[in-house]
């Protein structure tokens, strides 16, 4: 008589080979393939964004406790960096006009690579973000001081501001 443990094993086994084959028929291959002129892309998979909307009666205070959440929680490290220090440098300072340029930016676009690629200057800035804010970015990206930065500022700063 089998053991249990085999007796699994021998069922999982016969499980995933007669669940494979009808697996790889549905599910195309992936990978990455680069920017070769001959990607068509067709194997993306694009997920609809809600669109953004500009919220008029927000409370300037209430709007840069928001835009600083939304700018240290981006869906990668490179921008969640770059834009929780950018916020903790400039948007105490900015005016309503700058802190709706900058809601925009960081929120409208679907990609935060498009935002990082924009940023660095490594692609060109497409009209609707380009103002303000982008050129503060821009030039905050070059990090001419030469400042070490390898994480989101703590949030220590906000408790020493509000006393």
């Amino acid at each position: 008589m089998l053991s249990s443990v085999v007796a699994k094993r021998l069922v999982a086994g016969m499980c995933q080979a007669a669940w494979r084959p009808a697996v790889t028929g549905l599910v195309p291959c992936r990978g990455y393939r680069g920017d070769s002129p001959d990607d068509t892309r067709g194997d993306l998979i694009e997920m609809p964004l809600p669109p953004w909307e500009e919220r008029p009666g927000e409370p300037a205070d209430i709007k840069k406790k928001r835009l600083l959440y939304e700018s240290r929680k981006r869906g990668m490290l490179e921008n969640c960096i770059l834009l929780s220090l950018f916020a903790k440098r400039y948007l105490n300072t900015m005016s309503e006009k700058q802190l709706l340029q900058y809601d925009r930016l960081i929120n409208e676009p679907s990609n935060d690579w498009d935002i990082y690629y924009w940023a660095t200057e490594a692609q060109p800035t497409p009209d609707v973000y380009q103002g303000e804010v982008m050129d503060m970015l821009k030039e905050f990206t070059k990090n001419r001081n030469h400042e070490q930065r390898l994480d989101a500022p703590s949030l220590e700063y906000l408790e020493k501001e509000s006393q």
